[in-house]
């Protein structure tokens, strides 16, 4: 496509967007895998046999996010640019559980992986706005049970969130952007061949491991790729 359309975009974010925001990544070298196990905090069953130390991982990273020091990049306002002038749907995916996207500006956003300030509640399913520390007696502000309140997050082995609505927008999509993933994390690793009748580019620091599914590819600093890529796009398209 050479011009500005009414065509539909669907971009999927991972955690290289909010790297240069100072948030950790998961799976670089030095990112959060490489400091706690998984099975330790991140599964239904690290949850069900010490709630203490998973509630107590949460609380720290919700605590750095809920603090007000932490900002949305020229990556998340580009993309919300791209949101607000192209004529067409522009859906954000995000793996991401932080709300960067939200504070930059974007309002279509869906986070398949849950939210980092939301918790909700295993009894009753109530899932509510949240900033401070989260404990295992706490009681529900719904149904006011206790020890049933967990965060709003998907954990390793549970399904994520928006899939029949990715699935769609994937299906009637002609650009897909796949900006700061690893690319081998399921089902998101798989969108790009969903999304076969759409031009797709990754935007990535580095090739991801699905790189060559990709017609297009851009590398470098998220604040400086998506920047330019979005300038292009809302130009003369892609």
């Amino acid at each position: 496509m050479t011009a500005r359309a009414k065509q539909n975009i669907v971009v999927l974010t991972g955690a290289g967007i909010s790297k240069e925001s100072g948030l950790d990544t998961f799976r670089d070298a030095d990112g959060i895998w490489s400091k706690v196990r998984i099975e330790d905090v991140a599964t239904p069953e690290a949850f069900a046999r010490d709630p203490v130390a998973v509630h107590e991982f949460y609380n720290a990273r919700r605590a750095s996010l809920a603090s007000g020091e932490v900002h949305p990049n020229a990556a998340h306002i580009a993309l919300a640019k791209l949101e607000a002038e192209w004529p067409g749907d522009v859906l954000i995916v995000t793996q991401n559980i932080d709300n960067l996207h939200e504070q930059g500006g974007s309002r279509n956003v869906l986070h398949m992986h849950g939210e980092l300030l939301k918790i909700e509640c295993q009894i009753c399913g109530e899932i509510s706005n949240w900033l401070d520390d989260l404990s295992a007696t706490m009681a529900c502000g719904h149904c006011q049970a206790r020890g049933g309140l967990r965060p709003h997050v998907v954990w390793f082995g549970e399904m994520p969130l928006g899939m029949d609505r990715i699935y769609a927008a994937l299906d009637g999509c002609r650009l897909f952007l796949s900006i700061g993933t690893s690319g081998n994390v399921y089902p998101a690793a798989g969108f790009v061949a969903r999304a076969g009748k759409a031009h797709t580019a990754e935007l990535n620091l580095e090739p991801s491991e699905g790189a060559t599914f990709f017609v297009e590819s851009c590398y470098g600093p998220a604040t400086k790729v998506v920047t330019a890529y979005v300038e292009k796009v809302l130009a003369k398209g892609w």
